[in-house]
């Protein structure tokens, strides 16, 4: 064994190449997007396995379920609100079952550090009806990744990996173990892989037989643990994944721990639940995210005769990350002293775009072209630019998720808001853009389309997008908007003027209009003369 200092999303990543990866796929996505990152690296020194970015998340998964089809293993990972994206093939691939081990690691966001919401992803695995790891440390995000393929091919279907934020973005040492070949070519059953509704209501009912098995290999996994307390039976807490850690952290004193379950696997441990119920009068549920295992306790009527507090009590915080000192009090535990805060209050610095970014050009420019237009409003998208919602731009209306602006523009047009427009990165152009504009083309839709091509994914560190440059001239030409009414520009100071003269003509077309502002993220033009 050696030793190596990972993230949590790197201890996934190398526990999947010494799984025998044979192909990853991603969107990027914080806090996930480090998982690809770190596999691209090892697959351009290795060359024995790929690593691509894709062109959204359920690209992303259907090239992964091909690899599993062919037999090989495959992962595929994305942040909570991209596996909403996937979920489509996700739901399905659970019925068709796997042919290599095919392991899908989603990373959520409690707080929204960077993300429009704080969904549990959990539920997801629960509502396909797979199993679901939930590491607490970095050592069990490698150990159960490695655990995960084998699983994967042994009960036939897709495996989850639900991480958060402050695993996925910490560093801990973790011990590794020696890599295993890949799989070889072996195709997949096609009465299994084609989901007629006569195959696939066989495999449905499989995977509903499969459940008894599932919940007996949680009940008997390694990573779950249970210490019963027979000296105080007035307290048992259940804990899930890094709520774990939260919970121990208040007891590094020696201070007499209670009876305390730890939750690491999907579907939830039965029977270890009952032991631990059945020994206290309280039972406490530390879980980060949404409150899915008190949820299973309380059902209609509770725990007869017993006390259970949480989330759902108000005991712990509904909403953000959990701390250490958000469970002590539902512990039972007086504050920690504190040393009185500084009368001094720093700063306010709220996030902004890059000195010099070219988005500022083309907000200044937008903003100028609307002026005396009270009615107009812009609907924006999912990167960098959605920080023209601050001062002093003021620009946009409107952000929900990736390709929502093109989407919500075209509606908003349609019940009669002039000028309507559209504002939305090239990546998440060619992520959801693209159906929502072949849309509008096909009506002609009156309102404008502003494509901002900074050439990268540069809100998740400069990834490769797949629609910029000449590419994307052609898929919004393809996809039917008239030529004449495909104007560029370049959001540069010196054609300030002539940026707002464009977009004023295009507001004033009674159709579908795109604007593509090209210029390059200054970050990534940075790194690119540095590596030259």
């Amino acid at each position: 064994m050696t030793k190596e200092i990972l993230l949590g999303d790197e201890a996934v990543a190398l526990g999947a190449v010494h799984a025998g990866l044979t192909a990853g796929y991603s969107y990027p996505g914080t806090p996930a997007s480090e998982i690809m990152e770190y596999l691209v690296r090892a697959a351009r020194r290795a060359k024995t396995f790929v690593a691509a970015w894709s062109v959204n998340e359920k690209t992303a998964f259907e090239e992964a379920l091909g690899v599993s089809f062919a037999g090989r293993r495959a992962l595929v990972s994305m942040k909570h609100v991209g596996l909403n994206v996937a979920a489509d093939p996700f739901m399905s691939a659970a019925l068709t079952g796997v042919g290599g081990g095919f392991v899908v690691v989603v990373a959520d966001d409690p707080g929204m550090h960077s993300s429009q919401n704080e969904q549990d992803s959990r539920f997801y695995a629960q509502f396909a009806q797979i199993p679901c790891y939930e590491p607490a440390d970095h050592q069990e995000a490698y150990d159960m990744t490695r655990e995960a393929f084998d699983l994967s091919e042994r009960i036939n279907i897709p495996v989850m990996i639900r991480l958060v934020t402050r695993l996925s973005h910490s560093r801990a040492g973790v011990e590794t173990g020696e890599a295993r070949p890949q799989n070889g070519l072996r195709y997949g059953d096609r009465q299994c892989w084609t989901l007629l509704p006569m195959n696939a209501r066989a495999q449905f009912k499989r995977l509903l037989e499969l459940q008894p098995e599932l919940i007996k290999i949680s009940e008997g996994s390694r990573f779950n643990n249970l210490e019963l307390n027979p000296a105080d039976r007035s307290l048992g807490v259940i804990a899930s994944g890094i709520a774990h850690n939260y919970v121990l952290e208040n007891f590094r004193d020696g201070a007499n721990k209670p009876s305390i379950l730890k939750v690491a696997t999907y579907p939830v441990p039965e029977e270890l639940i009952k032991r631990l119920v059945a020994h206290v009068d309280k039972v406490l549920v530390a879980e980060e995210g949404y409150p899915l295992i008190e949820r299973s306790l309380k059902g209609f009527y509770g725990i007869p005769g017993k006390t259970l507090i949480g989330k759902l009590s108000g005991h712990i915080p509904l909403a953000g990350e959990l701390s250490p000192e958000s469970v002590r009090a539902a512990l039972g535990m007086k504050p920690l002293e504190r040393q009185a805060p500084s009368e001094f209050k720093p700063a306010g610095r709220p996030p902004q775009l890059c000195i010099g970014c070219p988005h500022a050009d083309t907000f200044k420019a937008l903003n100028k072209a609307l002026e005396g237009q009270a009615k107009s409003n812009v609907f924006s998208d999912i990167g960098c630019y959605t920080l023209g919602y601050f001062p002093p731009y003021s620009a946009i209306n409107t952000c929900v998720c990736m390709g929502a602006s093109v989407g919500m523009a075209k509606g908003a047009a349609e019940a009669g808001v002039f000028p309507a427009v559209a504002v939305i990165g090239d990546s998440t152009f060619g992520h959801s853009g693209i159906t929502a504009l072949l849309s509008a083309a096909a009506y002609n839709t009156n309102m404008v389309v502003i494509v901002l091509d900074n050439c990268t994914v540069a809100m998740t560190g400069g990834q490769p997008t797949f629609t910029s440059g000449d590419r994307l001239l052609k898929i919004v030409e393809g996809v039917g908007v008239p030529k004449e009414h495909i104007r560029v520009i370049t959001p540069l100071p010196k054609f300030h003027e002539q940026n707002i003269r464009v977009m004023k003509e295009e507001i004033a077309h009674p159709g579908l209009s795109v604007i593509v502002a090209v210029r390059e993220c200054l970050e990534e033009a940075r790194k690119k003369n540095k590596r030259e």
